[in-house]
């Protein structure tokens, strides 16, 4: 498995990945909205986040590069809107590159089970780095 890119958009992540897609003549993506997850009864969806991309991902000249859209209100800076996603089906590896990103670092997301990985987190490093560790399900989002 590689590192792969995770790139977040202020509400125009739709447009963005179909525009890539056409660039590097890549199939359309297959998008999943705020609105698709499973509903929560402890967590309602603001109608404004319905229709956001919660994640897409498109297979680039070999590389996989996923999108989403920023949760409505999240800080969003253009040009520091990008993350690096591990994703491997190695759990163990998992676990203990989490652990040691985030020793100085900003946890974003503790180790839990989504559904979409049994085993997904989020942290910014201590040098500012964002990264996203997920267990490899097999399944293609």
């Amino acid at each position: 498995m590689a590192i792969e890119v995770y790139l977040n958009f202020n509400g125009n992540c739709r447009e963005a990945a179909e525009f890539y897609a056409d660039v590097f003549k890549t199939e359309k993506p297959n998008i999943m909205t705020f609105g698709d997850a499973p509903k929560d009864p402890n967590f309602e969806i603001p109608e404004e986040a319905k229709n956001l991309v919660m994640h897409t991902r498109l297979d680039i000249l070999g590389s996989r590069v996923m999108f989403s859209d920023t949760w409505p209100g999240s800080p969003f800076v253009e040009g520091n809107n990008i993350s690096l996603a591990v994703v491997t089906d190695d759990e163990e590896l998992i676990r203990s590159s989490f652990e040691r990103l985030k020793e100085g670092g900003t946890v974003k997301m503790e180790l839990q089970e989504t559904f979409w990985s049994k085993c997904y987190g989020a942290v910014k490093d201590k040098f500012g780095i964002e990264w996203q560790v997920s267990l490899d399900s097999g399944e293609q989002y």
